[in-house]
């Protein structure tokens, strides 16, 4: 029975993804954005659009805002799928019967956002994770004797704030803003995109960046012999019985052993290697009681954000950077954005993200923190306490 669906973010072509997914299945999508326009705006895949107030602007005002349209349109279903999925998970005490929110419990979401917190838990369940401590602790003073640290906010997004140390560098001294001092881990960088389904893996997606933005990858290669990072992320999934998306970042070290640097319990760019009408089976399976089925993936193998990637290209050819490596991507990969039978977002690409292009030029900040700064989740949660112990330096393993 086809449902009504609100996604709440439009500006991303991850929502676009999931949109057309849901669409081509014969769902009803509907959007909600603090943005007026945005690509999602222009989709055949989405009936109608609402603009909302931004969470950071007014979070209460915010939450309201979507509750009002999930009661006016008769939603059956709440798809949080970027860094608003923080704010939005406040929702999940005050929706109508019978309203689904495709996510996992609200204290759960906001822990694996928490970078501290999460290496914590997966500490905890004997998961691979680099020896980490807070900023201003003791600890983070031995290890940054010890190792080449990485120094980055207890909660960001789009890769702001972080910073890197060589072995015995002086730490900064602690700020208003939580910060962990993490040991570098040297080795390939790969992240995870997983659709989960009560605890249980529906379908696991593992890629590498091939063209970045800062530390965000615009252009992106599936890689499909990762195995221990599929398996982390199994166990993962399983350990806290995660429902919904979840996503990571790894660094695979000389020997093959994948240690997670970060969490994001939301939608990453792996969304794009699966198949449509598997991804909205398993979102609104037929039957909510079974397991969906394995979630096939495209044959496609590179895709890119072709606005980013051909920023990031123009940029090489006066800086030498890796020139010739991104004009190759920028012509291999294909764009997530261009569809045929729903050609507008990439048409009007530029247009229809003139907000996000405005801020990232006039206030000179990369396009991944003007897409997020209305809605990331930048402040400690006081529901949720920081993690009792932090990964000793004495405990650094497999750095170098």
């Amino acid at each position: 029975m086809p449902k009504t669906v609100l996604l709440t973010i439009g500006r991303m072509p991850k929502a676009l993804e999931v949109a057309r997914a849901l669409s081509g299945a014969g769902h009803r999508v509907l959007v909600a954005d603090p943005f007026a326009w945005h690509i999602c705006r222009i989709s055949r895949a989405v009936t109608r659009s609402f603009t909302t107030r931004a969470p950071n602007d007014d979070r209460a005002g915010y939450l309201d805002d979507l509750l009002a349209i999930i009661e006016r349109e008769g939603v059956d279903l709440v798809v949080p799928l970027s860094e608003e999925t923080m704010h939005v998970v406040g929702l999940q005490d005050r929706l109508p019967t019978g309203v689904t929110l495709y996510t996992s419990d609200r204290e759960l979401v906001r822990s694996l956002h928490d970078k501290r917190a999460f290496n914590a838990l997966a500490a905890q369940h004997g998961l691979s994770v680099p020896a980490t401590a807070r900023l201003g602790d003791q600890a983070a003073a031995e290890l940054a004797a010890l190792s080449e640290t990485v120094i980055k906010p207890v909660f960001s997004c789009a890769g702001m704030g972080v910073q890197f140390l060589a072995r015995g560098a002086e730490l900064p001294a602690a700020g208003e803003t939580p910060q962990i001092v993490q040991a570098r881990v040297r080795g390939a960088t790969r992240s995870s995109f997983t659709v989960a389904h009560r605890g249980r893996v529906v379908s696991t997606v593992v890629y590498e960046g091939t063209v970045n933005q800062g530390t965000v990858a615009v252009a992106f290669r599936r890689v499909d012999d990762a195995h221990a990072v599929e398996a982390w992320a199994e166990r993962l999934v399983q350990a806290i019985e995660y429902h919904g998306f979840i996503s990571l970042d790894f660094i695979v070290d000389a020997e093959g052993v994948p240690f997670a640097i970060e969490c994001n319990p939301r939608a990453t760019s792996g969304v794009h290697f699966l198949e449509s009408a598997g991804l909205a089976a398993a979102m609104l399976p037929s039957d909510p009681g079974t397991m969906p089925a394995a979630i096939p993936k495209r044959p496609d193998r590179h895709f890119q954000q072709l606005l980013n990637t051909l920023t990031e290209t123009q940029g090489a050819m006066f800086t030498g950077k890796r020139f010739r490596d991104k004009l190759r991507h920028l012509i291999d990969a294909r764009d997530v954005v261009w569809s045929r039978r729903d050609p507008w977002p990439f048409l009007l690409m530029t247009p229809v993200a003139y907000q996000i292009l405005a801020l990232s030029i006039f206030q000179r900040i990369p396009l991944g923190e003007a897409a997020t700064r209305d809605i990331g989740w930048f402040r400690d949660p006081p529901s949720i306490s920081s993690p009792a112990n932090d990964s000793s330096a004495k405990q650094l393993l497999h750095t170098s």
